[in-house]
């Protein structure tokens, strides 16, 4: 047998059966990073790539059960969250990782679909901030929902110092959804209130479904494999912004990554 191995790269996110977003998102984002996911559910959705109809989310119970039979019987280099849908899988999550600080935590703050739909109920922002914040390595909103999480209607230089504030060591705010000519993601740290580093990308023509997946994962992915804070953000953003200019149309709705693509640096 082979002693070398992938590293391995626990994932909380929910199921899309379009495949477009949640765990197959970050699985195949994770393969495309030569690491292995071991994926936990945390919602069952129902949904497409136009719109989602209907989420069923699973019991605390259920997510502790699930991640901890992994723990015990895998090393994890590293752990990806995205949809949480409730407070208690917040809290259930926060259980599991409180018992094991060595895990670097990748957190993608998933509020709304694609196509605006909420997932998530009022309270979740909130529980987020409180209880997951406190022991993420970086965390990695879009700019709407950067400004949900600190309640700051205007500057992103002023959400992510608060995000910061909050607990969190790294923020990258990515701006698809700012009125600006390119798309600028902005890397911060330390409660400075400016960017350590911003990147322009060309706007693409299409909407794509499970961008933020797709980002979150594959950075997730690199700084499993070693990469430092700064490169490995770079180059998710490379990967990502490769697999949504070769995406694809499968269905009705929104374009979908093409994350098996190759990239290169």
């Amino acid at each position: 047998m082979d002693t070398t191995q992938p590293p391995i790269v626990l994932v909380f996110a929910g199921n899309d059966p379009s495949g477009g977003a949640g765990l197959c998102a970050d699985i195949q984002a994770l393969a495309s990073m030569n690491c292995h996911t071991a994926p936990v559910v945390t919602c069952i959705t129902e949904q497409d790539t136009c719109s989602v109809h209907n989420i069923t989310p699973l019991s605390g119970e259920q997510i502790v059960a699930q991640a901890e039979m992994v723990l015990a019987d895998m090393p994890i280099a590293a752990c990806k969250i995205g949809l949480v849908g409730t407070v208690e899988i917040i809290e259930a999550i926060q259980q599991v990782l409180l018992k094991s600080p060595q895990l670097p935590v990748i957190l993608d703050p998933v509020l709304a679909a694609g196509g605006g739909e909420s997932l998530t109920s009022s309270t979740v922002p909130d529980a987020i901030v409180k209880n997951l914040l406190p022991l993420t390595q970086i965390v990695t909103p879009n700019s709407i929902e950067a400004r949900a999480l600190t309640k700051n209607t205007y500057s992103l230089d002023a959400a992510a110092a608060q995000l910061i504030d909050y607990g969190c060591k790294y923020v990258c705010i990515t701006g698809t959804h700012e009125e600006t000519d390119s798309v600028i993601n902005s890397l911060y740290t330390d409660k400075i209130q400016k960017p350590i580093k911003s990147w322009h990308w060309q706007r693409l023509p299409h909407s794509y479904h499970g961008s933020g997946c797709t980002y979150a994962a594959s950075l997730a992915g690199l700084l499993a494999q070693g990469k430092d804070m700064l490169t490995a953000v770079y180059e998710a953003q490379v990967y990502t912004w490769t697999s949504l200019q070769r995406g694809y149309q499968p269905g009705h709705g929104q374009a979908l990554p093409n994350r098996l693509t190759q990239y290169a640096i």
